[in-house]
This record gives structure tokens, C-alpha cells and sequence, in this order.
């Protein structure tokens, strides 16, 4: 997989637009996908639904995954990869607004591999996603590169 991409579920617009500025501004991407629920992360990863013509082995580098989302939230579509052979080892960052604990026990028991507290601040928010890039696209060793 020569190709660096990333999903993106996320259902705020402004967050969207937040992070995919963050996200092209380090040049270490050549693709962006966005979903902006649940079901469709679900149908783009399995490539069903409306992705059904996508070769299913092309997975994304990293899925970057909102908690809160509507139609399947974010816990679910974390088991969904979880659960599936070919996903299994996908690394999977949940974002959330959240501060409650049991959230965060909830995501990293469900097979997250990192959860990152959504800055409110812009020039944080911008910062928090650099690295994030940076790390999960550099730094890191996939297990299916």
C-alpha cells in the first residue's frame, strides 16, 4: 500500500473542515475520505452500500472516528472493525468531545487505539490533528504495511 489515506467520520461539518486543513497542510496524505455517519464508515471500509464497486483490500492507513455520530455511533463502527479479519488490525483513533471516563473506557474496550480530546480552541484543534498525522502516518509501524 504505497498510497497514504485516511477516514475521517465525522458528522460536524466545522470539525470536518478543521481537520482536513490540519490534515493537508502536512503533506504526508494523498487521500481523505469522509463519512459523516456511521453507516457509511461501515459501508466504506466493507465496501457495500454505495461503496460497493471499491476493492475492499485498499483500507485506509488510519480511520480517524467521532464518537458521537448518527445512525451507528462511533463505539459501534469501532466493534464493526474490531470484529472483522480484514479490519481487525486497522489503527482506529477516536475523536470526542467528551471528558467523561466511561467514555473513555468504553473506546479503549472496544478496541481503540488511541482517543484524543477535541481542542475547542482553533489553533489547538489545528495543532492536535498535525500530530496526530505526523504520528499515525510517519512515526508509527502499521501492522498491514
Amino acid at each position: 500500500m504505497d498510497e497514504k489515506s485516511i477516514l475521517l467520520v465525522e458528522d460536524n461539518p466545522d470539525d470536518e473542515a478543521l481537520t482536513l486543513r490540519a490534515l493537508r497542510q502536512q503533506n504526508v496524505i494523498d487521500e481523505v475520505v469522509v463519512a459523516r455517519d456511521g453507516a457509511e464508515a461501515i459501508d466504506y471500509l466493507f465496501a457495500t452500500g454505495p461503496h460497493a464497486g471499491r476493492d475492499p483490500k485498499r483500507l485506509p492507513q488510519l480511520v480517524l472516528l467521532d464518537l458521537k455520530l448518527p445512525k451507528v455511533d462511533g463505539i459501534e463502527v469501532l466493534q464493526r472493525i474490531r470484529s472483522s479479519e480484514a479490519t481487525r488490525l486497522l489503527p482506529v483513533v477516536v475523536l470526542t468531545s467528551s471528558n467523561e471516563r466511561r467514555d473513555l473506557v468504553k473506546c479503549f474496550s472496544s478496541g481503540a487505539n488511541s482517543c484524543v480530546r477535541k481542542p475547542v480552541n482553533f489553533e489547538e484543534f489545528i495543532e492536535a490533528t498535525r500530530l496526530l498525522g505526523v504520528y499515525w502516518l510517519v512515526i508509527n509501524q502499521s501492522a498491514l504495511q
